[in-house]
C-alpha cells in the first residue's frame, strides 16, 4: 500500500538528505517534486496545493534554510502534514455505556461491505466483546447467504428473519435478541447499490431515526480513487457518518483516497482493509501510516503483530533452547510459519526503521521459503532434533523428497548454525545488536 507514493518520497527527500545548508532554490525544487508525487497519487489538486502552502510555511517559520540539519526539519514538516491528511490521529469505535453498542456498515455494492462485518467482528472479539452481525440487507438473498457462510467459518453467529422486507423491522428485531441472548456488540449489514440513490439513502436514515446506532461507518474501496472520495462525501452529507473503513487497502499503490478523505469529508479513517483472509482489518494509525511512506518503519505495528503471531510463554521457552544449544530444525520450522502468518516478508521489514531503503531492489522469493519447508519437512523427526547425523546418503534421500538439491541442503544447514550461533551470543549478552542473515533472504 502507498507503494509509488512512498517511493517516490523517499527519493525526493533522499535528495536534500544529510545537506548542511538548503537554499530557497533547493526547498522549491522538493516541494515541486512532492506536489508532482501528490498529483500523480491522484491526491485532490486543492489538497495538494494547500498542503504545498502549508509544508513551505513551516519550513519558513522555522528557518530551514539558515538552522541545523534543515535536511530533518523539512522531513519532519513533511511527516507532520501526511499525519494531519491522514486524520492527524487514530480514532477507534465509539462503545455504547449501554449495551449492546450499534455499529451500521453503509457503502456501496464492490467495496467489500459484507465481508468487512466479518472481518470487524472477529477483531471485536479479540478485544474481548461479544459480537452478533444480522443480514439486514433485505433485498439482496445472496448478500443474507453470504453473511451465513462467513459467519459459520469464523464462528461468529448471524441474526436474519427470513423474507422481512423491512430493514428497520430486522434492526429492531436484532438489537431485542442481542439483548435477550448478551450480545455486547450488533453490525449490522444493511443494503448497498451499485450507484448512490434516495432510496437507500432514506433506508438508511430510517434504520437510525428508529434505533440508537452508536457508529455509522461507511465502506469504500481504495482502489477507485477519487470516486472514493466523492462516495464518502455523499453519505457522509446524507448520514453524517462517524467514520470510514478502506478495503482493498493492500492493492492501492497510490493512495490518494486514503490522502483525501479526510479533509473533503472531515472524517477520519478508522479501519484498512489489508488482505482478504479473515483477519486482514487493522486500526488505521495516520501517524505510524505517515511513517511508512516516508521510509521510517512502524515499530508498534511491528510489536503488536508480532505479540499476536508469538506467544510470549513459548518465546521464553526458545530462549532457554538457544542458550542451551537446544534449538532445533523443528523448532525453526515453526518459527517460520509463525512468521509467515504476519504477511509477506518485505511487508514485515518495511517496519523497521530503515529497512525500506535497504530491501529497494532486493528479491525476497516467497518460493525461497516454501523450498525451506519442503527441505525440513522431508527430514525424520530425528534428523530435525540432531541435524549433525545428516551426511551425504541422508541429504540426497532429502533432497529427492522435497524436490531439491543437495547444494540448497548444504546452504540451508550452513545459515542455520550461523543464525543459531549468532542468537545464541546476543541472547547471552543480554540483546546487544548483531547482523542475523534470516536463511529465507
Amino acid at each position: 500500500m502507498f507503494e509509488n507514493i512512498a517511493a517516490k518520497l523517499q527519493d525526493t527527500l533522499y535528495k536534500i538528505k544529510n545537506k548542511g545548508y538548503i537554499t530557497e532554490k533547493d526547498l522549491d525544487a522538493t516541494l515541486r517534486d512532492i506536489r508532482m508525487t501528490l498529483l500523480e497519487a491522484d491526491v485532490n489538486y486543492k489538497i495538494v496545493k494547500d498542503f504545498i502552502k502549508e509544508v513551505k510555511e513551516a519550513c519558513i517559520g522555522r528557518e530551514v534554510l539558515v538552522g541545523l540539519n534543515p535536511d530533518q526539519i523539512i522531513i519532519k514538516v513533511v511527516y507532520d502534514g501526511l499525519t494531519e491528511l491522514l486524520g492527524g490521529k487514530t480514532e477507534k469505535i465509539a462503545i455504547s455505556p449501554n449495551p449492546p453498542t450499534v455499529i451500521m456498515m453503509s457503502g456501496l455494492q464492490g467495496a467489500g461491505k459484507t465481508t468487512t462485518c466479518a472481518k470487524l467482528a472477529v477483531m471485536l472479539r479479540k478485544e474481548g466483546k461479544k459480537p452478533l452481525m444480522v443480514a439486514a440487507d433485505v433485498y439482496r438473498p445472496a448478500a443474507i447467504e453470504q453473511l451465513h457462510a462467513l459467519g459459520k467459518q469464523i464462528n461468529i453467529p448471524v441474526f436474519d428473519i427470513g423474507d422481512k422486507k423491512n430493514a428497520v423491522e430486522v434492526a429492531k428485531h436484532a438489537i431485542h435478541h442481542a439483548k435477550m441472548n448478551v450480545f455486547d456488540t450488533v453490525i449490522l449489514d444493511v443494503a448497498g447499490r451499485l450507484h448512490i440513490d434516495e432510496v437507500m439513502m432514506q433506508e438508511l436514515k430510517d434504520i437510525k431515526a428508529n434505533i440508537a446506532v452508536t457508529e455509522t461507518l461507511l465502506v469504500v474501496d481504495a482502489m477507485t480513487g477519487q470516486d472514493a472520495v466523492n462516495v464518502a462525501k455523499s453519505f457522509n452529507d446524507a448520514l453524517n457518518i462517524d467514520g470510514i473503513i478502506m478495503t482493498k487497502m493492500d492493492g492501492d499503490a497510490k493512495g490518494g483516497a486514503a490522502l483525501s478523505v479526510k479533509t473533503v469529508t472531515g472524517k477520519s479513517i478508522k479501519f484498512i482493509g489489508t488482505s482478504e483472509k479473515m483477519d486482514g482489518l487493522e486500526v488505521f494509525h495516520p501517524d505510524r501510516m505517515a511513517g511508512r511512506i516516508l521510509g521510517h518503519g512502524d515499530v508498534l505495528t511491528l510489536v503488536e503483530q508480532t505479540q499476536a503471531a508469538f506467544d510470549l510463554d513459548e518465546a521464553k521457552k526458545l530462549e532457554e533452547k538457544f542458550k542451551k544449544d537446544k534449538f532445533d530444525l523443528e523448532d525453526f520450522l515453526g518459527q517460520i510459519r509463525k512468521i509467515q502468518k504476519m504477511g509477506p516478508l518485505e511487508n514485515i521489514l518495511k517496519l523497521v526503521p530503515g529497512m525500506s531503503e535497504k530491501i529497494k531492489g532486493m528479491e525476497i522469493d516467497p518460493k525461497r521459503v516454501k523450498r525451506i519447508e519442503a527441505i525440513i519437512c522431508s527430514m525424520t523427526k530425528e534428523e530435525r532434533k540432531d541435524p549433525s547425523i545428516l551426511n551425504g546418503q541422508r541429504r540426497r534421500r532429502i533432497a529427492k523428497g522435497s524436490g531439491t538439491t543437495v547444494e540448497e541442503i548444504n546452504v540451508l544447514m550452513h545459515q542455520f548454525e550461523q543464525m543459531k550461533g549468532m542468537i545464541k551470543k546476543i541472547t547471552a549478552q543480554g540483546g546487544k545488536k548483531g547482523k542475523v542473515r534470516l536463511p529465507f533472504m
